[in-house]
């Protein structure tokens, strides 16, 4: 039985991570996921509108292993490099293994619309190869985000994947994943910061998810979060010094198990 439900979660997670958003960065995924409001370098993966608040030049690395499984993992990068007037950025993913490979690289733009509004776009080069005689498609996808900082402690985010619905197949219309994401965080207060989150697959149901991060110490921070549909709890440990950001943590599904991540960041002085 518990075979049979890994392999029906690894054709689910095939199809929504394949044909769609991959999340990235360690922050993010220790809160569940709920990171439309976080305006780190991860921000290129998690919504283009808030790399527009960044300052400072940011390069970062991420790793997921879903459920320990080779064919589940996942690896990214983004790199975002403020200008005169906003910020650029680049990035990409890939996910799967050598049977079943997806992949993303992207250009983007991000800036400042007002002292509270924000606004970013994104064009990816999107691929997916099966084995065999199954061939590889490439294709363009867009997306875009919406950042607001109402006060300082609380936001509001907005981003749409794949905006144009990009067709990966003919065969009965097949395509990429459009996923709409709507997001808001608080700061209660130095310490700790509640974050909550819809997404919307056009094709699957609404997902629910929230997170909540508390600075132990100073730098050190924990995390814990919970995603529902299917239910996978979240947790993390982050330690952030001035030029290097370190996040850990795992996502823990009751009966596919452990999912653990990474990421590293480095920012510029």
């Amino acid at each position: 039985m518990k075979r049979l439900l890994i392999i029906s979660f690894f054709l689910s997670s095939v199809l929504s991570y394949g044909q769609g958003w991959v999340p990235a960065g360690g922050r993010s995924m220790s809160l569940g996921n709920a990171s439309t409001t976080m305006n780190d370098v991860w921000a290129f993966h998690n919504n283009p509108g808030a790399l527009a608040d960044l300052s400072k030049l940011s390069v970062g690395v991420s790793y997921e292993n879903r459920f320990l499984l080779k064919e589940l993992q996942s690896q990214a990068f983004a790199i975002a490099i403020p200008l005169k007037l906003g910020v650029l950025s680049v990035g990409g993913n890939m996910y799967g293994y050598t049977q079943y490979r997806s992949f993303k690289a992207g250009l983007g733009y991000a800036m400042k619309l007002s002292d509270m509004f924000y606004a970013g776009v994104q064009l990816n080069y999107q691929g997916l190869r099966l084995a065999d005689y199954y061939g590889a498609k490439n294709s363009v996808t867009a997306e875009a985000g919406l950042y607001a900082k109402f006060t300082e402690k609380w936001k509001l985010g907005i981003s749409v994947y794949n905006l144009g619905r990009t067709k990966l197949s003919d065969y009965e219309d097949d395509r990429y994943s459009t996923i709409m994401r709507l997001g808001s965080s608080y700061d209660f207060s130095e310490k700790l910061i509640l974050a909550i989150e819809f997404d919307k697959d056009l094709d699957n149901p609404i997902r629910f998810k929230t997170g909540l991060e508390y600075e132990v110490i100073k730098s050190f921070y924990l995390r814990g979060g919970v995603k529902t549909t299917p239910l996978e709890l979240t947790f993390g440990l982050g330690y952030h010094l001035k030029q290097v950001h370190i996040d850990v943590g795992s996502a823990y599904h009751q009966i596919l198990g452990w999912a653990p991540h990474f990421s590293i960041a480095f920012l510029g002085k």
